[in-house]
């Protein structure tokens, strides 16, 4: 151990927004409860990058004792805890069929527009077919319990990737979603988050992993109110 610049969260100001974790390169930064925590000592550079993404000046470059910084072990840093099972992804269970199907009081009910499995960040494979040649959707866990019409509007003819950027190690996505957009030929991609501010961190990666994967996609997105109303579009 030895006496260095290190980042130091403040709890009380943190309102645990998420703003600062794609800002760190070496994925030091994770939020844990609420707050974002400093993951491994041995992942900060003390460099700072994080300290302009945060609103609430809850993060700052404190000198300390504390572990040296380790490039090699930083770079792992995305990858923990481990990884999920490989899995080439598919089809999704119960697809297929009429436009609608109808319920014991036989009304109409609409369809699933899920053609794939899984949908989870982590549990993803960059690799799967169903990348190639889509509009990729990347929506925040929240999103698609706020709208009914979340299947129809959004998902429809898109290939849905999901995630929470409060609870999620937002480096891990980067990475994740980097790679996912290197390897295969995404036509564009679409964001759906929340009006909440934690929410705003599945913008600032998903920008951060289109610029890493060395492509120009074009990029909407939409925020929508807890109410599941429309904040705002951007295109």
């Amino acid at each position: 151990m030895i006496v260095r610049k290190i980042v130091s969260v403040d709890e009380e100001r943190c309102d645990g927004c998420g703003l600062c974790i794609p800002s760190c390169a070496e994925g030091a930064l994770k939020i844990v409860n609420g707050k974002a925590r400093l993951v491994s000592e041995r992942f900060c550079d003390g460099l700072g990058a994080c300290l302009g993404r945060c609103p609430n000046d809850a993060i700052r470059i404190v000198e300390r004792v504390a572990d040296e910084f380790s490039k090699e072990d930083s770079k792992k840093g995305w990858r923990a805890p481990a990884e999920a099972p490989e899995y080439r992804g598919g089809e999704a269970p119960g697809l297929g069929g009429e436009e609608s199907s109808r319920d014991e009081a036989g009304l109409g009910v609409s369809k699933s527009e899920l053609k794939h499995w899984p949908i989870k960040v982590r549990l993803v494979p960059p690799t799967a077919p169903h990348y190639q040649d889509s509009e990729l959707l990347i929506a925040a866990d929240c999103a698609a319990f706020t709208t009914g019409e979340f299947h129809r509007e959004f998902l429809k003819g898109r290939v849905l990737i999901i995630g929470c950027p409060k609870f999620d190690d937002m480096s891990y996505y980067r990475e994740k979603l980097k790679e996912i957009l290197r390897l295969n030929e995404v036509k564009s991609v679409v964001i759906v988050n929340m009006e909440v501010p934690c929410c705003f961190g599945l913008h600032h990666v998903t920008m951060e992993a289109i610029q890493r994967s060395g492509k120009a996609l074009p990029l909407k997105q939409t925020v929508l109110t807890v109410k599941g109303e429309r904040l705002q579009r951007e295109f």
